[in-house]
């Protein structure tokens, strides 16, 4: 099952998709998956750093946690340009298809150990349960203890914690 294709599918709060794109399977486990995909929209600004089509993104989705990450690494270099850690539902793992309903609140992580939470007004404005929102506003706090020390960050150890 690893190195095997898998689709990425991001939803929003009412389970409509809205990216689709293809990865590869680099590590599964009980909870969750590490995969490899290309950025494969066109360049995008993006609070000081590019996001350019063909950047290698190393992506973590977990079926217990309440947040995916997403390790961001230039396509002409492979530098680390930083992670971008969005709170959802935890992801659903099904027959080749990684899905997640995005909850708007993002954390973007700076290699220099800079943070920036984004959208928490969007994140407001999805009105959702009390004990969903207390889970995701849970899941940023636990994004933001992860990243006390970004350059000790290790995907795969954290899919197998």
């Amino acid at each position: 099952m690893v190195d095997r294709e898998i689709i990425v599918i991001k939803r929003n709060i009412q389970g409509e998709e809205t990216w689709r794109y293809s990865g590869r399977v680099l590590e599964w486990a009980v909870n969750g998956v590490l995969l490899e995909a290309r950025f494969n929209r066109p360049d995008l600004p993006f609070h000081g750093i590019v996001l350019g089509r063909g950047d290698r993104f190393l992506e973590v989705y977990f079926t217990d946690r309440w947040y995916n990450i997403f390790e961001i690494h230039d396509c002409q270099d492979d530098h680390l340009k930083g992670w971008y850690c969005n709170v959802s539902f935890p992801a659903e793992l099904a027959d080749g298809v990684v899905s997640y309903v995005d909850l708007a609140l993002d954390l973007l992580i700076f290699p220099d150990g800079r943070k920036l939470v984004l959208d928490e007004d969007e994140f407001q404005n999805l009105r959702l349960p009390e004990e969903q929102q207390c889970l995701a506003l849970e899941g940023l706090q636990q994004l933001e203890k992860l990243f006390i020390h970004p350059e000790k960050m290790c995907l795969k150890d954290l899919l197998r914690e």
